[in-house]
């Protein structure tokens, strides 16, 4: 077997099982369970959570929107200089750099964002009353120890908590599958090792972020666990595919289709992370100084993790 192969393999099992668990300790352990929590015990997990929020910021900011926007714009910019190639010596080279100079990035980052608007607004046109709730589904959903302890605004409502956590975990599989990807490319041994520290570093801390969030949401654990394993295995299989993708020439419009999905997934990520994640995290009035520095700490972490990734 030769080096650079079997150090990826290694990154596989090392993606899938630092995933597992980083993101079945809040599921496994009682203590993350916010419904029995009080006094400083709540206090902890409600800025635990807070950190959380910020890590989701950092990722959806500086990891998938960075990635999203140079992939597209890398795409684009090739796809232009093959149309000059083409058309060499006519008049259309102010137009070409006309459409260089369009945000096309984010463009489809807004067209995932407003993906996730249509889809909820659909849900609430198809089902008004579910945006009131009951007393029951209050307490499903809202908790009486949960994060908006004390708040006085209104309650996520049913129709839209399983939406939203379920396009967070889609999203974040794109993105999954897209970073193994990257590795899976790596032509040597010392980018594809200092890539997948970086992969994983990040990667462990928001998979412990989605863990904590669905048992914040009364998540079943045979559901959480599912959603923990299938977001596991997206990044192994991003690096398998690379490894295949390595081993053939790729197609004309593949390096543009996996842009265009990963910008789309960024919008989505981002429209759960500041419509669903912070107001919930920042919904309680107590210590929001220490609530803010839990946010701007985790964002920070993901800031500096991107220098390497």
């Amino acid at each position: 077997m030769e080096p650079l192969l079997g150090v990826k393999i290694g990154c596989l099992f090392a993606m899938l099982v630092l995933t597992l668990i980083c993101g079945l300790i809040p599921i496994c352990f009682k203590w993350f369970q916010t419904d029995a929590a009080t006094g400083r015990h709540h206090w902890i997990l409600s800025l635990l959570g807070c950190t959380s929020a910020g890590i989701f910021l950092g990722a959806g900011f500086m990891h998938m929107t960075a990635e999203a926007l140079e992939g597209i714009e890398a795409e684009i910019q090739k796809l232009v200089t093959q149309n000059r190639t083409k058309s060499e010596g006519n008049s259309s080279d102010d137009a070409d750099s006309t459409h260089i100079k369009y945000p096309y990035g984010e463009l489809i980052i807004s067209l995932g964002f407003f993906l996730v608007f249509l889809l909820e607004s659909l849900a609430l046109q198809c089902c008004p009353g579910a945006a009131g709730g009951s007393t029951v589904q209050e307490q499903q959903w809202g908790g009486a120890h949960g994060l908006e302890l004390h708040s006085h605004g209104p309650l996520p409502s049913p129709s839209r908590g399983p939406l939203r956590a379920f396009i967070l975990l889609l999203s974040l599989s794109f993105h999954s599958v897209f970073e193994g990807l990257a590795v899976g490319l790596q032509s040597t041994v010392a980018t594809t090792v200092q890539l997948c520290l970086a992969v994983l570093a990040h990667k462990g801390l928001v998979v412990f972020s989605v863990g904590l969030r669905l048992v914040q949401r009364h998540t079943g654990s045979r559901w959480a666990m599912l959603s923990i394993l299938s977001l596991a295995l997206m990044s192994p299989l991003g690096l398998a595919l690379g490894l295949a993708v390595a081993e053939g020439d790729s197609e004309a419009g593949q390096g543009l289709a996996q842009a265009v999905l990963e910008g789309v997934a960024a919008g989505t990520f981002l429209y759960v992370a500041f419509l669903e994640i912070l107001p919930q995290e920042l919904a309680s009035p107590e210590a929001p100084l220490a609530k803010w520095g839990c946010v701007a700490a985790g964002f920070a972490f993901m800031a500096v993790i991107a220098l390497w990734a």
